[in-house]
């Protein structure tokens, strides 16, 4: 790989009513809008060679990917380890429940009901930009969820993860090359195995 092109999903039916899915067998869809957004990601990116699309397992960033690619013949691998952090109790609830817990919470501590702490979730997104660095092809789309994205920009900026984050806006591109990236997975790989905010 030479150059990541990272994205966020366009807006899902679970996104505009503030719900959290976490779950690759629950299928949350895009709204209308959400497929326009798609839609005009593609229409941005149309003079860009890419020469693979990387997904994860749920609906949301499946659909971008083939509305934003529609028309053109570019393999497609979803790769788990990047799916959006797993949502234990909190799936299909509020997404500003989760943030009680998760603004109060250590980075150790698992998030209720998933098993897994935000340091292993964030282990979990550093083995998948693994997978993603180790590919032969020159040009990667991305197309993933908020939280892998802003964690992997962060490091590429010399920060480590954060208890409170933003949420970037749907299907807007951002470019990392990869040395960049090189050097933020090394960055979210170190932090995870001494997670600390």
């Amino acid at each position: 790989m030479e150059r990541l092109i990272l994205v966020r999903h366009a807006e899902s039916e679970y996104s505009a009513r503030g719900l959290l899915n976490a779950d690759p067998r629950v299928p949350v869809a895009l709204t209308a809008q959400g497929r326009e957004q798609a839609r005009r990601l593609g229409r941005r990116l149309a003079g860009v060679e890419i020469d693979l699309c990387v997904t994860t397992e749920l609906l949301r960033t499946r659909e971008t990917a083939e509305l934003a690619l529609a028309g053109r013949t570019i393999p497609t691998i979803a790769i788990a380890d990047l799916n959006d952090h797993p949502a234990g109790e909190y799936e299909g609830r509020p997404l500003s429940e989760y943030l009680v817990w998760a603004h109060g919470a250590g980075a150790g501590d698992p998030i209720p009901g998933a098993g897994l702490s935000r340091a292993q979730v964030a282990a979990s997104f550093a083995r998948g930009f693994r997978v993603v660095l180790a590919r032969p092809e020159r040009t990667i789309l991305a197309v993933l969820h908020s939280l892998p994205i802003v964690y992997l920009l962060g490091a590429a900026e010399g920060r480590d993860p954060e208890r409170e984050l933003p949420l970037l806006a749907y299907a807007e591109p951002h470019t990392l090359g990869a040395a960049e990236m090189e050097g933020a997975v090394a960055r979210l790989e170190r932090w995870s195995a001494a997670p600390a905010w």
